[in-house]
């Protein structure tokens, strides 16, 4: 088989397919990455991405923008563990921060049950936050944003002060379920919503005190970690890898507490067999981190509803849109 050199302007053709096992047993898997770095032509690396993810028959959603790339792609594993070689083998994205999760399943085809299909798509922003024009990075990532705390350092941190605030960067219905013990939660449904929440005034009293940004995989709060910093925030920090690296590290014995909501088809993961159960149905008030869309096709709310509830109130919908 001969394989061309990967990178953006190469259109690849490789004759592997997610379905191709060779007599292993499958082993599905999702893979969340992100890399701020400059990209000269964007469509260039879009049309090299969707190539090599087609041809390796994985599925997901992934983002590219002048200021770098963001994505989740699922597959079988082996499929995966190529796609990630050959992307990092592009020498902008060598440094490639990279989480590794489990998948549901397989399809007949041997693609990924949690991803209905691929998307591959330039945006002015990997994460829409409604500033692209503020956001600034080079070889090194985001330019002015808080300082990395991986999740040793983050402990280190909440044991020698005792002012520390966890400011959850992602939409408040993924808190529903999951986030870190007394954070202050955003009242936003979008991350297009922070910008105008920091410039409210409802933070200002934060603005002295050490304030740690963390969402799911460390893309949105390194991005929101400059936006605080830019508005005066003082002494703002980020956690490096998100909830995800912090639950690899600590599981459910450490800060974290719940479930953490992902954007795929599992709906939520748990890093142990005794998370804490944080949601409650909006419906009956069981205990549960299920989630599920706002029966309302124009509203992107999630709402918190157990599966009975599920089952027989089909039409549930968040207040906003509730009939």
């Amino acid at each position: 088989m001969n394989e061309r050199k990967p990178g953006p302007g190469r259109r690849l053709r490789i004759p592997t397919g997610g379905a191709a096992y060779h007599g292993a047993v499958p082993v599905p898997k999702i893979l969340l990455y992100y890399a701020f770095t400059p990209l000269p032509d964007p469509d260039a690396v879009r049309l090299w991405q969707r190539d090599l993810c087609e041809s390796l028959g994985l599925r997901g959603r992934i983002l590219i923008s002048e200021h770098g790339l963001n994505g989740t792609v699922g597959g079988e594993l082996s499929a995966v563990k190529r796609y990630l070689r050959k992307t990092k083998d592009y020498p902008a994205f060598k440094d490639l921060d990279v989480k590794w999760s489990e998948g549901t399943g397989l399809d007949e085809h041997g693609m990924s049950r949690d991803f209905p299909r691929l998307s591959v798509k330039v945006r002015d922003e990997i994460v829409s936050f409604g500033a692209p024009g503020e956001l600034q990075v080079d070889s090194s990532g985001v330019v002015g944003g808080g300082e990395r705390l991986d999740p040793e350092g983050l402990h280190a941190l909440v044991g020698r002060r005792d002012d520390v605030v966890f400011f959850d960067g992602r939409n408040r219905f993924e808190a529903e379920i999951g986030r870190f013990r007394d954070a202050v939660v955003p009242d936003v449904s979008s991350t297009r919503e922070f910008v105008a929440e920091l410039e409210s005034g409802k933070y200002d009293h934060l603005k002295d005190k050490p304030v740690v940004t963390y969402c799911t995989g460390g893309i949105r709060c390194e991005v929101l970690s400059g936006l605080m910093r830019s508005r005066g925030f003082g002494e703002v920090y980020q956690l490096d890898g998100g909830i995800v690296r912090y639950g690899e590290t600590f599981g459910d014995d450490g800060l974290w507490e719940g479930s953490l909501y992902v954007f795929d088809g599992r709906g939520s993961m748990d890093f142990s067999d005794h998370a804490a159960v944080l949601g409650h149905c909006v419906a009956c008030a069981t205990p549960t981190n299920r989630m599920r869309n706002c029966a309302d096709p124009s509203c992107r709310e999630q709402l918190v509803v157990c599966e009975g509830c599920g089952e027989s109130a089909p039409d549930a919908r968040c207040g906003v849109h509730a009939a």
